[in-house]
């Protein structure tokens, strides 16, 4: 699966940079299907090809805002599946993931 598609990188283009919002947008999400991480990108810059968002990793321990890259994502491999896109995801507010998050990893 491609993670990050031109119409994507396109809206993160439109949507730039969020870094003076209070309650971001989503624009993707990315998972993993059997381990439970999530990462949440609000910005992507092309040069560097990495995101800014938040990552939700090993249920709490770990979750905080951060850049992570399109390689570090392509390069996750747990039980022999990789990262995948959220094709049904819909652009959220930051506000109303961090608050169901719990949700998301059952």
């Amino acid at each position: 699966m491609k993670l990050l598609t031109q119409a994507l990188e396109k809206r993160f283009a439109e949507v730039g940079s969020q870094e003076n919002e209070k309650d971001p947008i989503f624009i993707a999400k990315f998972f993993h299907p059997v381990v439970g991480f999530y990462w949440f990108a609000s910005e992507y810059d092309p040069k560097t090809k990495c995101f800014f968002g938040y990552a939700s990793l090993f249920h709490d321990i770990n979750d905080e805002w951060g850049s992570f890259s399109l390689e570090e994502l392509e390069s996750v491999k747990k039980f022999g599946l990789g990262v995948e896109r959220d094709l049904f995801f819909k652009e959220t507010r930051s506000s109303e993931i961090i608050k169901n998050i719990e949700y998301l990893q059952l």
